[in-house]
């Protein structure tokens, strides 16, 4: 049982992969799920590693998009200055501060990992929700920045990715072409290279609280990952990220609704 289930994880990294490749998002929210549940490593561990995995191979999948001039890098500094910042100082001070044992009352004890684990399922029903229900703006529409805007945003974004590790790229990518006015195809890439720098920097501040990584896992994880990715970014071609986007929403709504009660009811 072990064995099948450490396949399917890496099997999972694949879908990681394939996921940021075909949709610039996405694939943060099944690295943390694919880490606790089917290579049971902890929450908090898991949420460090994730950093990693997904900083890496988002990297990778960028400079297939940086070959072909899709990426718009004016914006992607602006979006990514106060996300970086904010990633580190959440992962480096304030989650080491969070106590093990948060809340008790009576039978019910909300311990650190349950904490993370279910922020963590209501950011993947946010995200899938975003997903299902995303309708972007007019891609041919005329470029005008809102700078506060991008900047908030990526403050916000780089919040959320030190705390439980997802990459954002589900308020990314909206941010890019509602307020930035990105066509949807350079949003993507731009994206890449967001997360990419939010999550590599996050896994900086992480390894001031944890030294002992994992490097020789993470180094086939990101392996079969990164083949995912190129495998993503090729089919994108082929396939509209426009009509793989609500499919997967709705699969990110199953998911994080399943940990929310798996979390709670411990089954």
């Amino acid at each position: 049982m072990h064995r099948a289930l450490t396949v399917l994880g890496y099997i999972g990294s694949i879908l990681i992969g394939l996921t940021l490749g075909l949709l610039g998002s996405g694939g943060s929210i099944l690295t943390v799920p694919v880490l606790v549940y089917l290579l049971h490593y902890s929450p908090v561990t898991a949420t460090g590693y994730s950093l990693f995995i997904v900083g890496f191979t988002a990297l990778v999948g960028a400079t297939n998009y940086m070959r072909k001039r899709l990426v718009d890098y004016t914006t992607a500094m602006l979006f990514a200055v106060p996300s970086f910042i904010s990633v580190y100082i959440v992962r480096r001070f304030f989650l080491p501060l969070v106590p093990e044992k948060i809340v008790e009352a009576g039978s019910f004890v909300l311990h650190k990992d349950l904490f993370i684990m279910l922020i963590f399922a209501v950011m993947m029903i946010a995200a899938g929700y975003s997903m299902v229900r995303n309708r972007l703006g007019d891609k041919n529409e005329k470029k005008t920045f809102n700078y506060p805007r991008i900047a908030q945003q990526g403050f916000i974004v780089g919040a959320i990715t030190g705390l439980v590790s997802v990459g954002g790229g589900f308020l990314i990518i909206p941010s890019l072409v509602l307020f930035a006015k990105v066509p949807i195809r350079m949003a993507v890439g731009t994206s890449l290279i967001i997360i990419a720098t939010n999550a590599l920097v996050g896994f900086t501040g992480e390894l001031h609280n944890n030294p002992n990584v994992d490097w020789y896992f993470l180094f086939y994880f990101c392996l079969f990952s990164v083949a995912g990715i190129i495998a993503g970014s090729t089919i994108s071609h082929y396939i509209p990220s426009e009509k793989l986007k609500p499919l997967f929403g709705w699969f990110v709504l199953v998911m994080g609704g399943y940990i929310v009660v798996k979390e709670l009811f411990r089954f």
